[in-house]
């Protein structure tokens, strides 16, 4: 008996005070060496026309200042992310993107590092990115308050905008499930029908929020240099 509608989200395994639901965050490390034994398949082949997409458009963002490599952390961050989105749409299995402990153990340390080897290696180049260029002198201790302020909140805006489409779509499910018992039978087709659809559009919302994710920790990085 759920306490309240957000009791759906909360961890409900443990042994031995070691709670047992972040187990499944970690279950595609165990996944990926597949890939280096079995036969190359279609869902391989698949995954890795993907892996060399993302390369090449991460690549072009972070332009001829990025580092050989530097998009690899990227990809993994969208791989993890996926990942777990896509996990958190079975039955009886922890939701972790749903929660600000994982979205913002991601976005945090991408972020201080970002700005840790902005400030020390750029300095002059992020002290001019908090003026943007044309504004008034009149205006510049404002925009200055504001790129600052915009700066420190993106890590928040990242961790808050994951969580919240993972929560929100869940919660929707969530209401319609639990009405199922009290419909007659003639609204059981159409309940069905619409679970379907969310569910699909769960899906599509679980792969566009791990390539925002990527993309904009992608942007973040290519400002600083």
């Amino acid at each position: 008996m759920m306490s309240n509608l957000f009791s759906v989200f909360d961890p409900s395994t443990s042994l031995a005070n070691l709670s047992l639901n972040w187990m499944s965050t970690f279950m595609g490390i165990m996944m990926l060496p597949m890939m280096f034994w079995l036969i190359p398949n279609r869902m391989t082949l698949i995954w890795n026309k993907i892996l060399i997409t993302l390369h090449s458009e991460f690549k072009l963002l972070l332009g001829p200042g990025g580092f050989n490599g530097s998009t690899f952390l990227f990809i993994t961050v969208f791989a993890l992310i996926l990942f777990n989105n896509f996990m958190g749409l079975f039955p009886y299995i922890f939701t972790s993107t749903s929660h600000m402990a994982f979205t913002l153990t991601l976005s945090l340390p991408l972020w201080v590092s970002f700005m840790i080897y902005g400030w020390i290696n750029h300095t002059q180049h992020m002290f001019a990115h908090l003026v943007p260029q044309g504004t008034p002198p009149v205006l510049m201790p404002f925009m200055v308050c504001i790129e600052t302020i915009s700066n420190v909140i993106r890590p928040g805006t990242l961790a808050v905008r994951l969580a919240a489409n993972m929560i929100a779509g869940h919660l929707l499910m969530t209401l319609l499930g639990g009405t199922g018992n009290s419909l007659s039978y003639h609204l059981l087709l159409p309940l069905l029908i619409t679970q379907i659809a969310l569910l699909t559009l769960e899906s599509t919302v679980s792969i566009i929020q791990s390539y925002v994710f990527a993309i904009l920790s992608n942007l973040y990085s290519s400002e600083v240099n």
